[in-house]
């Protein structure tokens, strides 16, 4: 038991709003502390807590092995095996993404613009952490360590609440990360995971005014769904990866191909992964993409004009349209063009992910001017819908949204703003 967890009181440590609310005056203390955190100090504590997940590498694949057995004996299905289990590449990269985020520049104290008024006054507007951050996240033990990375380096306290399926895993990691929080002298209650996987501590979070500033949801649509609609605290969600690829009339075959494919197949639990295929009607080889993927792997469920292209095609139901497979699934249908493809998307998208494959640059800047979604692409895979890959280090989630944040929230949108206003003795006449 750590120090923080022998001075709480008992009923803190079996009833779920008592544990709450002990957890959230606890990080309240630390947010503060954090929001005067120089720099370095931040970044000392990732670089270390990095450190100690290398030099704790077997214990937490071991760890990590135990949650993967049990989750297969209670058959879940391998997009959520896939989404758990940890080998010695992901743990590096677990390491490696504390080390990016250390290495980011500290968005706190950042003076995003200022203005000098008439009367001799300067204002500033300068950025200031949020405060404390809910993560209420399923099955990836690596958000464990991004969260609050993120969450320490834009000096923010967390408290993480994982899913039940990984639990040893997510503990292992969190006592790497506390390793590093205490070799830069910061306090343990900056990151703070939940004991319990106690359902009802997920509803304490959600009814935490006034201790927790905002919850971040990571995981499937119940679960975010539930936060939605339960939450008495601001919310920075996306319900579901609704994930467009659109293959136009002048796309090149050479890049739509194995686009479609890595789009589909590279990982298909991630929420960038595509689920919706559409093939402009002009497009002239749209066989060899469709017997592509179903020669990875893949099954295809085709509207009438897509089952032509190939005789493995399966029927697509209505709901197809509007389905996150998270699986090795995807849905084809055949559009008229830009039109047909942004009218499809209007009706079903998800407003999280859409690409165009096309050669006509003047094709491709009507799609990403008009489609509304967090992230809008061309010519790229749709799996680059990552915070890591956007060169932010890591992400906290992906925000489809329209306030505050959207897209990838790493730094930037773990943070908010004050005014600054300095005078020389002014009056207001």
């Amino acid at each position: 038991m750590t120090e923080a967890a022998a001075l709480r009181p008992a009923d803190a440590l079996t009833d779920p709003a008592a544990l709450i609310a002990d957890m959230g005056r606890r990080a309240r203390v630390a947010a503060a502390r954090l929001a005067e955190t120089p720099t370095a100090d931040k970044a000392k504590a990732l670089v270390e807590a990095a450190k100690a997940i290398r030099a704790q590498g077997a214990a937490i694949l071991a760890a990590n092995a135990e949650d993967v057995a049990r989750a297969q004996a209670n058959g879940l299905t391998a997009a959520m095996i896939d989404r758990l289990k940890l080998d010695p590449a992901r743990l590096e990269g677990v390491a490696a993404g504390l080390e990016a985020v250390a290495g980011l520049p500290d968005p706190v104290g950042q003076t995003i613009d200022e203005a000098r008024r008439p009367n001799g006054l300067l204002l500033q507007r300068i950025r200031v952490p949020l405060g404390v951050i809910g993560i209420i996240y399923e099955s990836r033990p690596n958000v464990t360590a991004d969260a609050g990375a993120l969450s320490l380096m834009s000096g923010n306290a967390c408290i993480l609440r994982g899913g039940s399926e990984a639990t040893a895993s997510n503990r292992a990691i969190h006592a790497a990360l506390l390793a590093g929080i205490r070799a830069a002298g910061l306090p343990e209650d900056a990151i703070q995971l939940i004991p319990t996987t106690d359902r009802a501590a997920v509803g304490a979070m959600l009814r935490a005014q006034g201790l927790i500033d905002i919850i971040v949801p990571r995981g499937g649509k119940s679960l975010v769904a539930r936060v939605q609609d339960e939450a008495r605290v601001p919310v920075l969600a996306h319900l579901d990866g609704i994930v467009h690829l659109y293959i136009d009339g002048a796309a090149d075959a050479a890049k739509a191909v194995p686009l479609a494919v890595n789009a589909k197949m590279r990982r298909t639990g991630v929420c960038g992964a595509t689920e919706t295929l559409l093939i402009d009607r002009a497009y002239g080889a749209p066989a060899a993409i469709v017997a592509a993927l179903i020669d990875a792997g893949c099954e295809v469920r085709g509207d009438t004009a897509a089952r032509a292209f190939d005789p493995r095609v399966m029927t697509a139901a209505d709901s197809d349209w509007d389905t996150e497979y998270l699986d090795s699934i995807v849905a084809v249908a055949v559009v008229d063009g830009v039109e047909g493809a942004m009218a499809h998307i209007a009706r079903h998208s998800s407003h999280h992910t859409d690409a165009i494959v096309t050669e006509d640059q003047a094709v491709a800047d009507r799609f990403l001017r008009s489609v509304d979604s967090a992230i809008v692409m061309h010519n790229a895979s749709t799996q680059f819908a990552d915070g890591g890959e956007f060169g932010l280090g890591a992400e906290i989630g992906i925000s489809t949204g329209r306030l505050h944040a959207r897209g990838p929230v790493a730094l930037e949108g773990l943070t908010t703003y004050k005014w600054l206003v300095r005078g020389e003795g002014q009056l207001r006449p």
